[in-house]
């Protein structure tokens, strides 16, 4: 009987480099879908705040005035709801931008004329959120 008889499985070494292979790929992988979702969250918050404007500007062309909330936008059917802010993840922490005084003095009314994120994050790009 031979006692040094090749048995079937792995050997410690076999099963060590294929973890080592498999960490390897995982180091490699995980930075890569963290940005992916990082530009995910950064095109929806884009898509968002393109759609919420022209919200506004529709608003304001029908009216002759921009709405005193964005609540407003949802309950005079511009918007179905409120988006949530993909990098906060709220409804609440949309900031609205007053309108600013005309070369005349003349303030348009409404408390919304424009729209921004309430994040205090910097995007890929190096603008913080608060400024797009």
């Amino acid at each position: 009987m031979n006692l040094w008889k090749k048995s079937p499985g792995f050997t410690l070494v076999e099963l060590l480099a294929v973890m080592m292979i498999l960490s390897i790929l995982a180091a490699i992988a995980i930075p890569s879908y963290r940005m992916h979702q990082i530009k995910a969250r950064e095109t929806v918050l884009s898509e968002d705040l393109y759609q919420m404007r022209r919200a506004l500007d529709a608003y304001y062309a029908d009216n002759g005035r921009y709405p005193d909330t964005l609540d407003s936008l949802v309950s005079d059917h511009y918007l179905r709801a409120l988006p949530r802010d993909p990098v906060t993840r709220a409804t609440d922490t949309w900031e609205c931008v007053p309108p600013e005084p005309t070369e005349d003095g003349e303030l348009t009314e409404g408390g919304c004329f424009d729209i921004k994120s309430g994040s205090d994050q910097i995007g890929t790009d190096g603008i913080p959120y608060r400024d797009w």
